[in-house]
């Protein structure tokens, strides 16, 4: 990531209030894009909250620049560990809830690239402490796109973020989230890239802006996790454990840690949500408004679809009350999301909830996310994008 951080007199506030740091009041910087990911933040923060021994104010402090994140570290000293202390800690309340989407979630945003000074510098690995969860321990963010070497270095950690998150029962195709932008221009004088960062986009603006680069293929990942066996959330991973030994450059270990995280609480609390709040069910099930103009592809497809039905798309107008077409799933009892300008958005979440909810079978996601990808596709709009998505399906 690009850029400094430019804070005030919050420091004080900081400094004697444990609760988590209300995002509101970040001053703004001149090229932010923390909140890129916005849904994995979210679903961090949720975690998190359930036990924060550490008094780290708020996850979103752990992708910024050190003297930033210093103001919202709590007890970590080490600005440089604060995101891997924040995913350590985010991933011990997770497995302790049992909540696989929580531990999802936090192991991407362990990767998730930091802010920078500017555009191809590379941010600082942690080397002082060592994650109490080898699974955390065997990743690392992703570094600036136009840093040099910066496009193996992102693969081979995506590749093992995939070998992590099917390691404890997710979609290894989530990886691919963690991923970061195109490349900015080396000596660009406003230090923005090719980011964006919006902060009440609850999903995050590199997915419905349609800015987020893939670092593998889902052919790649697929090979990559060949014979990495899920074991239960309640438990360590043997197959993380081997993972973690084969991490990518960067991750050091230190036996004498002074900020990592304490074992998880005797109390399990409450599973978490994997996302934020959707928008509730229309009264339609397979279709939600009478002047949509969308067809729709067949049902009886012989993929194996879990405990869930017609995974298809549809686009038109009068979604949700819009005056403008948009798209939303034909199956809003299975798949409860609301309308969106940009089929990703929509196909993204359907290809989670294949994977986490429905428990399709792995040749359904794959098919899914292939056609997420080609709904995406330069020049595929409107009715075209939605026909490409479906025929995943067909």
């Amino acid at each position: 990531m690009k850029a400094s951080f430019a804070i005030s007199a919050l420091f004080a506030f900081v400094a004697v209030d444990a609760r988590p740091f209300p995002v509101t009041l970040i001053h703004r910087r001149e090229v932010p894009q923390e909140h890129s990911h916005e849904q994995f933040i979210t679903t961090v923060r949720t975690s998190l909250a359930t036990n924060n021994p550490l008094n780290i104010k708020d996850p979103v402090f752990a992708l910024l620049g050190n003297a930033a994140a210093a103001a919202g570290a709590g007890s970590v000293t080490d600005t440089d560990c604060l995101q891997q202390a924040t995913a350590d800690q985010a991933f011990t309340n997770a497995k302790t809830a049992a909540d696989i989407p929580g531990m999802t979630a936090a192991l991407i945003f362990r990767t998730l690239e930091r802010n920078s000074g500017s555009v191809g510098l590379a941010s600082a690995a942690c080397t002082s402490i060592t994650a109490a969860n080898p699974e955390i321990a065997a990743l690392k963010q992703h570094q600036d796109p136009a840093s040099p070497g910066a496009a193996a270095t992102n693969k081979a950690i995506v590749l093992e973020l995939a070998k992590q998150i099917a390691a404890v029962g997710g979609n290894p195709l989530d990886a691919l989230k963690g991923g970061t932008f195109a490349p900015g221009t080396i000596g660009d004088p406003t230090a923005k890239g090719n980011t964006c960062d919006t902060t009440d986009d609850p999903v995050g603006c590199i997915f419905t802006q349609n800015l987020l680069v893939d670092d593998a293929t889902a052919d790649e990942i697929t090979a990559a996790v060949a014979g990495v066996i899920a074991t239960s959330t309640g438990s360590s991973s043997s197959s993380s454990s081997s993972s973690a030994s084969s991490a990518p450059p960067g991750i050091a270990s230190a036996s004498n840690s002074t900020c990592a995280a304490p074992p998880p609480p005797a109390a399990a609390p409450a599973p978490v949500a994997a996302s934020p709040p959707l928008p509730p069910p229309s009264s339609a099930n397979t279709t939600s408004a009478s002047t949509s103009s969308t067809t729709t592809t067949s049902t009886s497809s012989t993929l194996d679809l879990g405990t869930c039905s017609n995974p298809t798309i549809i686009f038109g107008a009068g979604f949700d009350g819009r005056t403008e077409s948009s798209f939303e799933p034909a199956n809003k009892t299975d798949f409860q999301h609301g309308s969106a300008d940009k089929i990703a958005v929509v196909a993204s979440f359907i290809c989670q909830q294949l994977a986490d909810k429905c428990k399709a079978s792995a040749a359904t996601v794959t098919k899914c996310t292939a056609g997420s990808k080609a709904a995406e596709a330069a020049g595929v709009v409107g009715q075209g994008a939605a026909d490409a998505f479906n025929a995943a399906f067909s």
